[in-house]
């Protein structure tokens, strides 16, 4: 299954940073190829929602159930997809000072199994995974921005 990293800093405090993560249905306004999220619930720690990406690429939409267990002490997220498009998709976000600002990492494992999909395709799908993790960083980046 492949894997993606990303890495980036956030020039505001770990904690605020962190905040901010945890309000998912925002997510739309700073990512173009986010189309909804929609939060089914919150209890304590958890957060449930139902996501809609878009890959116009592949001219149609991906759409999944997940569910965010947020670490507050730890300042660090895992998720996982419970249904929906993915065949596996789960992953972790951490929020680690660094200087004054905030080092935010978000790691993604994934599987998308599309019956007669060639190596060609896959290779295109872990691009479009790869920017999505890295478009997500920079929406968050902008999120915490907009807020300040």
């Amino acid at each position: 299954m492949p894997d993606v990293r990303s890495e980036i800093v956030i020039d505001a405090a770990p904690a605020r940073v962190y905040s901010l993560a945890q309000d998912v249905e925002r997510l739309p306004d700073f990512l173009p190829n986010l189309e909804q999220v929609t939060v089914r619930s919150r209890e304590g720690h958890r957060t449930i929602s139902e996501w809609v990406g878009l890959v116009p690429e592949f001219k149609r939409a991906i759409r999944w159930v997940e569910e965010d267990l947020w670490d507050h002490d730890g300042l660090r997220c895992e998720f996982r997809a419970t249904s929906g498009d993915w065949d596996r998709y789960c992953g972790v976000y951490t929020f680690a000072p660094e200087g004054r600002g905030t080092r935010v990492r978000l790691e993604i494992t994934y599987e998308y199994n599309v019956p007669l999909v060639g190596p060609l395709i896959k290779r295109l799908l872990h691009k479009l995974v790869v920017r999505n993790v890295d478009e997500t960083l920079e929406g968050l980046r902008r999120m915490v921005e907009e807020a300040i």
